[in-house]
């Protein structure tokens, strides 16, 4: 069972994001709120494997509540369930400890699909989103020590590919894959996925 909070300002999206959630097999809602706040008050007592989260929301921004959920529970996977499309928002996003960034008119097959597959260990964004990111390697404006393969696992990485998904497309072992992105992290000076795949979009790295 995949438990799912929703932190949404918008209630009519936040009331069909809960059913959606609650009418597939496998998925719960345990927690709907319309601010971080709320969320963050009760998170302790109600922790969920993965948030769906607004990016634009009052008070405390989506950004700003999920840091300090990741501070203080490493584990949550959060993905920002969002209507912007600028590009430093998104970097800001990841940077953060975003797992996902996925558009509001996403369809539903889509949202579900995303929710599994960070709660598996990947990375997913919605077709319009990850073309804006795509784009942004066409111009590679800083070298780095990255050989080709640490490149294409990278790349593979920012993509939203799980280990063993990476693995197969590279025709490389998992423990190949984990020592590939051990030399990334060193090399880039991160300490985690998503910082790594923060890096490699904001500096055009792969």
């Amino acid at each position: 069972m995949i438990f799912v909070s929703i932190v949404e300002d918008d209630s009519v999206i936040r009331n069909n994001l809960a059913d959606l959630i609650n009418s597939i097999e496998g998925y719960k809602c345990i927690g709907s709120y319309s601010g971080c706040e709320s969320l963050i008050n009760e998170i302790e007592d109600n922790l969920p494997d993965v948030i769906l989260m607004d990016i634009d929301l009052p008070g405390i921004s989506g950004i700003e509540g999920m840091i300090l959920i990741k501070d203080k529970f490493p584990s949550v996977d959060i993905v920002m369930l969002t209507v912007h499309e600028d590009a430093e928002l998104v970097f800001k996003a990841i940077k953060s400890g975003a797992c996902g960034y996925l558009d509001k008119s996403a369809p539903e097959k889509k949202i579900m699909e995303s929710i599994k597959e960070v709660y598996n260990g990947g990375a997913p964004m919605t077709t319009r989103i990850a073309k804006m990111v795509v784009s942004s390697f066409q111009s590679k404006t800083e070298e780095s020590d990255l050989t080709e393969r640490e490149k294409d696992v990278l790349n593979l990485l920012c993509g939203g590919n799980a280990y063993k998904e990476i693995g197969e497309q590279l025709f490389i072992s998992v423990g190949t894959v984990r020592h590939h992105i051990k030399n990334i992290y060193e090399k880039l000076h991160v300490h985690s996925k998503s910082q790594a795949v923060a890096k490699a979009i904001k500096e055009r790295l792969v």
